[in-house]
């Protein structure tokens, strides 16, 4: 594993990066540091949320007086605005849009926990939701956006969608092959940088310090209320999980089909 590297090579070296999220939080939770730690020195990340989270479940006690998915997106931008993040689309919106195609929505596939604790499909999935969508429908939007953006490195989730939820294996998947398309580098979360490397892959970790952008990343977590409730720096998800905010966060590049790197 790579120790902790000056800012100016993380990505490689990349200018603009375009993050790949399944749902509001997972900006903040999985890369809250990093894109606080990019929009300060000036490289402009760009995010695209695939879904608004419609199917979350609700933090105990919360009432609200709004669909969700209109208050996950109120959540999303207050969490992107303490990130310093300028560029920001729901994937089926322009910019995250095929210039051919009218505005539509993905909606949040759900998700049901697997006898191995994983995440796995959920019983009923709605027809507009993200994993029923037409995955060139979906590829042609988010290459609409790193085109309009002008990026040149995307980063989501590993194959396994990190914990499995159906959206987190899509985006990985459709940030995977836009990027491979495109040929620029395709960058995973790593979750577990202590796993045998041979379940991470061949490729190096590279390990980022965000510890001076962590007041950042706990504001943006604070932003999703309906998801999760922050006692100083513990974060308590909606199923009652615990975990700490990380001052270090893991990435590696992964290597193209061809046996190139991305």
């Amino acid at each position: 594993m790579n120790e902790a590297m000056n800012i100016a090579e993380w990505f490689g070296g990349a200018e603009r990066i375009l993050f790949v999220h399944a749902h509001p939080d997972d900006e903040s939770l999985a890369t809250g540091g990093t894109i606080a730690a990019l929009s300060a020195a000036g490289r402009d990340p760009g995010v695209v949320t695939l879904t608004r989270g419609e199917q979350g479940e609700l933090s105990p006690g919360t009432e609200l007086d709004e669909p969700l998915a209109d208050h996950r997106a109120g959540e999303l931008a207050a969490a992107l605005a303490a990130l310093g993040v300028r560029s920001h689309a729901f994937l089926g919106e322009l910019p995250a849009r095929s210039a051919q195609l009218p505005p539509r929505r993905y909606l949040d596939s759900g998700m049901s926990w697997g006898p191995d604790g994983r995440a796995t499909a959920a019983a009923d999935i709605d027809e507009a939701a993200l994993t029923r969508a037409s995955a060139s429908e979906a590829l042609a939007d988010l290459v609409a956006v790193a085109d309009a953006w002008d990026i040149d490195a995307v980063v989501s989730y590993d194959a396994m969608g990190g914990y499995g939820h159906p959206d987190h294996v899509f985006a990985h998947r459709a940030g995977r092959a836009v990027a491979f398309g495109l040929d620029v580098p395709f960058w995973e979360i790593v979750v577990d940088p202590l796993r045998p490397a041979g379940e991470i892959g061949s490729s190096p970790v590279h390990t980022y310090d965000v510890s001076p952008w962590l007041d950042q990343k706990v504001a943006a977590l604070g932003a999703h209320q309906t998801q999760l409730s922050l006692e100083g720096e513990v974060i308590t998800h909606v199923g009652g999980q615990k975990d700490l905010v990380a001052p270090l966060e893991y990435f590696r590049r992964l290597e193209a089909p061809d046996g190139r790197r991305s």
